[in-house]
């Protein structure tokens, strides 16, 4: 798996069902005609995935305006996702991918650089997903903090 697949602009958004923090499905396809933001992210309840979906949660009233959705993905199973949702009040779904595989069909599981060591994991990604179920936006290796309010002014929202 170090050979990582990264998605561009133009390609089909690979499908996906995986069950949300409450064990519900939610498929990529719920949400064809509009457009959302996927992102993907190592640990619910660390530090810097905290910072970063609570970044999504403060920002989703304007997202929502500029008619963008938002899915987070981590590895983490249900239960952590729902303790992780209910600590943060985040507002949107949280999904659930302990087998990583649909992290690795979006380029955002495999090698990484970190801290200077060559490591399999997460990699840290944004996608913004257009109506018709292709890739708008692909940002692999994005920073926790700082994230929301780049992609914001980068979709001019």
């Amino acid at each position: 798996m170090t050979d990582n697949q990264r998605l561009s602009p133009g390609d089909p958004a690979p499908e996906f069902t995986l069950p949300d923090a409450d064990g519900n499905e939610v498929s990529l396809a719920d949400y064809r005609g509009r457009k959302v933001v996927v992102y993907f992210y190592p640990a619910a309840s660390t530090p810097g995935c905290t910072k970063q979906a609570c970044d999504f949660r403060d920002s989703l009233g304007e997202l929502n305006s500029a008619g963008l959705e938002v899915i987070g993905i981590s590895p983490d199973k249900p239960a952590k996702l729902a303790k992780f949702r209910d600590a943060e009040k985040l507002n949107f779904p949280l999904l659930s991918d302990p087998d990583r595989t649909v992290l690795t069909a979006w380029g955002a599981f495999g090698e990484k650089t970190m801290y200077g060591k060559k490591v399999t994991g997460v990699i840290r990604s944004t996608f913004l997903v257009d109506a018709e179920g292709k890739i708008e936006v692909a940002q692999y290796n994005v920073r926790a903090t700082g994230h929301v309010a780049k992609l914001r002014r980068d979709l001019s929202v």
